[in-house]
């Protein structure tokens, strides 16, 4: 018989994880399962209805009933219905500020404890203006009622505490350890990899600096392009005359750090973030990095560790790009610096520790 606590997953939306806050939710959940019964409800626009659930722990994949933003806000008000009236748990785990429009429902039977991925202190270009406030109302009710808060990005506890008037955890991500070696017959290459590129990413500073510094060499380009379409048009009219590979984007995780662990450079130009995970797994495979200079960023990497430059600024990217070129010594010795932090305050078996206290805290007494 089963005696482990249950605890519900809601918002990761499908596991395998591609990167992100599902990825960061798989960690935690592979790290603890010996000491929980865990529930991912995930949903059947990311993951196929026909998936076996793992045998480490159960997920059950609820109905697609649309596209975009209606889908996500139907898989939300899914997963409620489930919790409630369906099957029964001892906690719910739940991911994403924005989804607080159902922290108040859940907490009529259960405690919740809650993950920030990221806060938007101002509108994210992928929504609209309805959209955007739905969700800062939405964060609002998460720091309201959720019993515990925590966030992966040291700069959004601040900002929550002085925008809500609570104070909220900083629990790092953290990134799995892949030791793969260096293919010493592939070309040396540039690469840029998101999950999802947009305009907050910063593509565009990217191919704007290389063509300034007229750079003949490779560009390697990972992620899915399909989320906004005016952005992609012009992505691709801004590549004509380099030497750009477009990957798509790279679900199997092992070949995305192959992808990195062979490139020269990894340039990370985000706009905003909260704490990165492709930053993180970058940094795993001591590949030398050139990062914007967002607080995020500096919050995990110290200017021995990464090269960054001034945010949404493509003169100094271009700058930066280089004195990478013509200064490998030096980037080699920043990424081994960087390694060692990842080593030291990125390892998942002590952050899934961090969060055993949290949810040990909040499961219901015998």
């Amino acid at each position: 018989m089963n005696n482990k606590p249950k605890i519900a997953v809601i918002g990761l939306k499908g596991l395998p994880a591609f990167g992100g806050a599902a990825s960061v939710g798989e960690s935690i959940i592979n790290e603890l399962v010996n000491d929980y019964d865990f529930t991912v409800l995930s949903i059947s626009s990311h993951v196929s209805k026909s998936l076996k659930s793992e045998e480490k722990f159960r997920q059950i994949v609820l109905n697609k009933v649309a596209s975009g933003g209606i889908n996500t806000l139907f898989y939300y008000f899914q997963c409620l219905f489930y919790c409630l009236f369906i099957k029964r748990f001892d906690l719910i785990y739940l991911h994403h500020a924005e989804s607080g429009f159902i922290t108040p429902f859940l907490r009529l039977k259960y405690k919740v404890i809650v993950t920030f991925h990221g806060i938007y202190k101002e509108n994210d270009p992928k929504f609209s203006s309805l959209q955007n406030n739905f969700f800062r109302w939405s964060e609002k009710q998460n720091v309201k009622w959720a019993n515990t808060v925590v966030s992966v990005s040291k700069n959004d506890t601040f900002y929550v505490s002085k925008k809500y008037g609570r104070e909220i955890l900083y629990i790092p991500n953290g990134v799995e350890l892949f030791d793969i070696p260096k293919d010493l017959k592939s070309d040396p290459c540039i690469l840029f990899a998101a999950g999802r590129v947009y305009k907050l990413k910063g593509l565009h500073l990217l191919l704007q600096a290389l063509h300034n510094i007229n750079y003949k060499g490779k560009l390697k380009i990972a992620g899915d392009l399909s989320h906004v379409k005016s952005y992609t048009d012009e992505i691709y009219q801004m590549a004509q005359g380099l030497n750009v590979e477009f990957l798509g984007l790279v679900k199997e995780k092992k070949a995305l750090m192959q992808l990195i662990a062979n490139s020269a450079l990894f340039i990370f130009p985000s706009l905003n973030e909260a704490m990165s995970m492709m930053l993180l797994e970058a940094a795993s495979q001591k590949t030398p990095i050139i990062a914007s200079d967002i607080p995020a960023n500096k919050a995990v990497f110290k200017d021995n560790e990464t090269l960054f430059f001034k945010n949404n600024n493509v003169s100094d990217l271009q700058e930066k790009l280089l004195f990478a070129i013509n200064n490998p010594e030096i980037m080699i010795q920043k990424s081994t610096n960087a390694y060692a932090t990842i080593l030291k305050n990125h390892a998942w078996k002590n952050i899934a520790a961090e969060y055993k206290i949290l949810m040990e805290q909040l499961l219901p007494r015998d």
